[in-house]
């Protein structure tokens, strides 16, 4: 994993579960952030009034939108909207590394994160290997399995009884993370709405 990522994640672990960003939210119904698309090392570009600067957004939906400015290697700079302070309070770091990668874990890309200049700054890790990868999504409590996908899973090639091991490795998983976690963590990981739904 990249070495500042690494660092981050050390500095605000434990990573936020999906039911501390989805309680969160339920009070701060509001958030919105500053973000703008800049490449790497050109500091010339790096401008609030840019054509890549999305003022008071939704972190969830500006990055849904843009996803193609990431993987076309711009980075993501995130601060504060409220006020026009454009300072990234300190204690929101760990929410929004938690969303974005909660936003990204269906695409399976390793992001790379570092602070700079009073922002948190996002980009895809694109030297990031199958154990980088593993390595990052299990510091957010997001991989089920925690396998290492370089040797043999063991995963049996019948469907029915592929599903039947998966479901044993989520719930051990879940266990551990209970374990680890307590009241803090949901079987699945998933948020308090979709469980109230069933």
């Amino acid at each position: 994993m990249d070495k500042l990522t690494a660092a981050l994640i050390e500095k605000y672990s434990p990573m936020w579960t999906n039911k501390q960003v989805w309680e969160y939210e339920q009070i701060h119904e509001e958030i919105k952030f500053d973000v703008m698309y800049v490449k790497p090392g050109n500091k010339e570009e790096r401008s609030w009034k840019s054509k890549l600067a999305y003022p008071d957004s939704n972190i969830r939906e500006i990055i849904v939108s843009t996803f193609e400015y990431l993987v076309e290697d711009y980075e993501l700079w995130i601060t504060n909207s409220k006020n026009n302070q454009r300072k990234l309070d300190e204690s929101l770091i760990p929410y929004l590394m938690a969303v974005i990668v909660d936003t990204m874990i269906d695409e399976e890309i390793c992001l790379k994160f570092r602070e700079d200049s009073n922002c948190l700054i996002v980009a895809v890790d694109s030297h990031a290997d199958v154990i980088d990868c593993k390595e990052f999504f299990e510091r957010f409590y997001h991989l089920a399995t925690g396998f290492n996908y370089n040797v043999n899973t063991g995963i049996p090639d019948d469907e029915t009884e592929a599903e039947i091991y998966l479901t044993r490795l989520q719930e051990e998983f879940d266990e551990k993370m209970k374990t680890d976690l307590g009241d803090k963590y949901l079987p699945g990981n998933n948020d308090p709405d979709s469980i109230n739904a069933k």
